[in-house]
């Protein structure tokens, strides 16, 4: 009986539970910060360029293929802006869960959908990643690595819009705060 896909399936499960277990205690850890420790944890994402990724991306016009990949990566800050805008996704949600102290309906279901573009963010990146290895390794190209740069981009800035507009209708009072650190 090969032991190969045992060793495979195991390594795999193995992984997904690590993953699970990491992902739920950093949950807790943000759950038990105070709005301006959130506030303050995150990190500078250039929106300049996040902006013009994501809208070339969700607001089709002419010329829709003006940017370059080696240019959707630069905009985006390479890999440190990819890990960076991964970093800040669950804060982002965090501070999404703190509005329900202000406007419980709203900010439940912002939260949610704030959620998924929250996993569409990291299946996206994930993705990248794996295209970045591909090329080291087979030294082709992964052509799906612009599109899924892009999914990145548009995700965070869902997440990121998502959050300013709800806190412009329920808390007013920190939106300018709010607004400058993101």
């Amino acid at each position: 009986m090969p032991v190969l896909p045992y060793a495979l399936l195991t390594a795999v499960v193995g992984g997904l539970t690590v993953t699970a277990v990491r992902s739920q205690r950093s949950a807790i850890k943000l759950n038990n910060r105070s709005w301006s420790e959130l506030v303050e944890e995150l990190h500078f994402v250039d929106s300049r360029g996040l902006i013009l990724v994501a809208r070339d991306y969700l607001d089709p016009r002419k010329g829709q293929i003006d940017l370059q990949p080696e240019e959707i990566w630069t905009l985006l800050g390479g890999d440190q802006g990819l890990r960076t805008m991964l970093r800040n996704a669950d804060r982002l949600i965090a501070l999404a869960a703190f509005a329900q102290q202000w406007n419980l309906d709203e900010s439940v279901i912002v939260a949610e959908r704030m959620r998924r573009d929250g996993m569409r963010l990291r299946k996206a990146v994930r993705r990248v990643q794996i295209g970045m290895w591909s090329q080291v390794f087979t030294g082709r190209h992964w052509v799906e690595v612009p599109f899924q740069l892009q999914e990145a981009a548009s995700s965070y800035y869902l997440m990121r819009q998502r959050l300013l507009a709800l806190y412009e209708t329920s808390h007013a009072g920190l939106y300018p705060q709010l607004a400058k650190a993101v």
